[in-house]
């Protein structure tokens, strides 16, 4: 990342901890109000929030892992979703899930090198009637095969 723009985005975070340090049940809004500046919370982050704050940086750590809001790495420009649900799972979500998997190189959680995906597993997309279902960004793709999930892809890579 670029130092000056780096610099700029630690600025604007003090001077958010500074307007929520005499309120009540700051925290929150400091983290959410921080991945907006940053797009991520970076232990760098979180640890100039506990010091700003005062706080724990365990607090800090345990808010960011708890909730899903969150995300402590950088996201890739498309959010790939697999549902794993119970519904999913059964139509054969598992290997469509591993052919995404194969197909980007990335693991569960992770973004690829060239910053294009994160793949995510989820629980339920609220789709069970399309079962198996895969989210990229907010376009829905159902009753999936693993074959079909190249040619999906391929739309996002732009080939």
């Amino acid at each position: 990342m670029d130092k000056v723009l780096e610099k700029e985005k630690f600025q604007k975070l003090d001077e958010l901890i500074a307007q929520y340090k005499d309120k009540k049940g700051p925290l929150m809004p400091v983290m959410q109000h921080a991945q907006e500046i940053f797009g991520y919370l970076p232990l760098e982050v979180q640890s100039a929030i506990a010091d700003g704050l005062n706080v724990p940086l365990t607090d800090v750590y345990g808010v960011a892992t708890f909730y899903s809001q969150f995300v402590l790495e950088p996201k890739g420009d498309n959010t790939v979703s697999i549902c794993l649900g119970t519904a999913c799972y059964v139509k054969g979500a598992s290997k469509v899930f591993d052919r995404v998997q194969e197909e980007l190189g990335v693991a569960p959680g992770k973004t690829t090198a060239d910053g294009k995906f994160t793949l995510l597993a989820t629980r339920c997309l609220g789709c069970c009637g399309l079962a198996p279902v895969m989210m990229i960004n907010d376009d829905v793709y159902g009753r999936l095969t693993p074959d079909v999930v190249k040619g999906i892809l391929d739309k996002y890579r732009g080939a």
